[in-house]
């Protein structure tokens, strides 16, 4: 069968559109006829590049695809800001045609990768490029042996990444999913292959095991990345979400300060400042506990809060590309909802810049740049896979699930910020914490999550984070009749060791 010529459009008449054209011409194979070529400098317009004519310039494009019946677009500037990026791409979505990118400079750098590619979500969302101090974290990690908690989750595994290119001893990657370790293993084959990769199966909730892990490797430094993160499964499961993410967190900390660790770096999110849900409840008493034990310990704790990953398990992206393949519709729970985005590779590489210069018991907090509007993304989304929205795909609002913002915040008010060496990463001044409650909060906690008292357990939570303002006078009411039979159980509970 022979294949239907395509019509294709470039953006950008500098030397990458000039070896484009080129390259087209030389392999193509005639599938391509290139009918024009758009700029924005003056100067070029109705120039002739490669034999191709500069039509005109970024707002131009909706016509030219229009009169000239473009099928295909190719976005040919390496070099485009990402403000610039994201406004051309737009412009090309309304057109319906296909549009396919060449990789950023920084992208290029980081992967070496120049190879056309079909334009991302991420695309849309790109902010400028990082920049690591590279010798401070070569420091850091260089000839050391590294523990990644969760290192097969969509963080962990990219921390892995990222470390693997700073010459570890050794990476240990922690994590019960053995189908995704099994991965991250193939991977690491054939992208690292000098690397030596230690993959071990199991829970943070296990401390026989994680006495077992500490003993064994007597890791340098460990990356705690493993937490139940779902929202609304965590106000259906709050048990789980303490024993994983609080008693988790606790126990790994406890053997990471008995065995010596030289850093400890836990991976906290935005949804821990004024929580409105368990999950945030129980990352920020996660900071609270990795605060204290700064204190009294020879090991550097501190933790990292950032927003959302794009493209992360459970993520909105991987869900919106579902429902579009899927014929629609997006669903979405309310219209105004905003949320932080990074890629998981920034996150990754700050932590890590992060990580080199921490001080114990300090929060860091990444620069997520501007909130996004969800319903943006999802109608952005469906236009980048040619599709228009309400015609092709209809948007559905369902409303707010439990526990879900409208937005989220990255700081506490007391909290207030200080630069670092990096302009992308802030430090969040310490808030004083009460030990005593802490502790015998703690005690309270863990027996409520083993006896799985759900309601007990969102009090007690509310206790202990101060910030976490979401129970209901039902709740409060239910909690005074507990208290009032279980005050015996409590105060013997209080000095026990966890």
């Amino acid at each position: 069968m022979i294949s239907k010529t395509k019509n294709l459009l470039i953006i950008g008449a500098g030397s990458a559109g000039a070896m484009v054209i080129d390259d087209f011409r030389k392999s193509s194979n005639g599938r391509y006829n290139i009918i024009g070529v758009i700029d924005d400098k003056k100067s070029k317009q109705g120039t002739i590049i490669e034999g191709v004519k500069v039509l005109g310039t970024r707002h131009d494009i909706e016509k030219i695809c229009r009169e000239k019946f473009v099928d295909e677009i190719l976005v040919a500037i390496p070099s485009l800001s990402y403000k610039d990026k994201t406004e051309i791409l737009l412009l090309c979505a309304k057109t319906g045609c296909d549009t396919k990118i060449l990789p950023s400079v920084s992208e290029i750098m980081a992967t070496g990768n120049m190879k056309i590619r079909d334009v991302q979500i991420e695309d849309l969302l790109e902010r400028e490029p990082v920049v690591l101090n590279n010798k401070r974290i070569f420091s850091c990690i260089e000839g050391k042996s590294v523990l990644v908690t969760g290192g097969a989750g969509s963080i962990g595994s990219e921390l892995c990444r990222q470390i693997a290119k700073y010459n570890p001893k050794e990476i240990i990657v922690f994590d019960v999913y053995e189908n995704s370790v099994y991965e991250l293993q193939h991977e690491f084959r054939n992208s690292f292959p000098s690397i030596i990769l230690r993959v071990e199966i199991g829970t943070v909730r296990d401390e026989t095991r994680l006495d077992e892990l500490f003993r064994t490797y007597r890791p340098q430094l460990v990356f705690h990345a493993a937490a139940h993160k779902h929202v609304p499964l965590m106000e259906d499961n709050p048990a789980e979400a303490v024993k994983n993410n609080v008693f988790g967190t606790l126990a790994t900390a406890m053997y990471a300060d008995f065995y010596n660790v030289e850093k400890f770096i836990m991976i906290s999110t935005d949804k821990a400042v004024n929580p409105t849900n368990v999950m945030g409840a129980t990352k920020r008493l996660c900071e609270m506990i990795i605060q204290t034990l700064g204190k009294h310990s020879k090991t550097n704790f501190s933790a990292v809060r950032f927003g959302n990953v794009l493209g992360s398990n459970g993520s909105v992206i991987p869900l919106f590309k579902k429902q579009i393949k899927e014929g629609g519709p997006i669903t979405l729970t309310d219209k105004e909802v905003t949320r932080y985005f990074m890629t998981v590779s920034e996150a990754a590489q700050l932590v890590l810049d992060a990580a080199s210069y921490a001080k114990s018991g300090e929060i860091y907090v990444l620069d997520m740049g501007k909130p996004v509007r969800i319903y943006d993304l999802a109608v952005n989304l469906i236009r980048l896979s040619g599709l228009e929205p309400y015609k092709d795909v209809d948007i559905v609002i369902t409303g707010l699930r439990p526990g879900e913002k409208l937005y989220e915040e990255l700081l506490m008010p007391d909290e207030g910020l200080k630069v670092t060496a990096n302009n992308k990463i802030y430090v969040a001044s310490p808030l004083k914490l009460n030990e005593n409650k802490l502790l015998i909060g703690l005690t309270k906690l863990l027996k409520a999550s083993q006896g799985r008292d759900k309601t007990f357990i969102l009090k007690l939570l509310s206790e202990l984070v101060d910030t976490y303002k979401c129970l209901s006078q039902s709740v409060t009411r239910y909690y005074e009749i507990r208290t009032t039979n279980a005050k015996g159980a409590l105060r013997k509970t209080a000095d026990a060791h966890i």
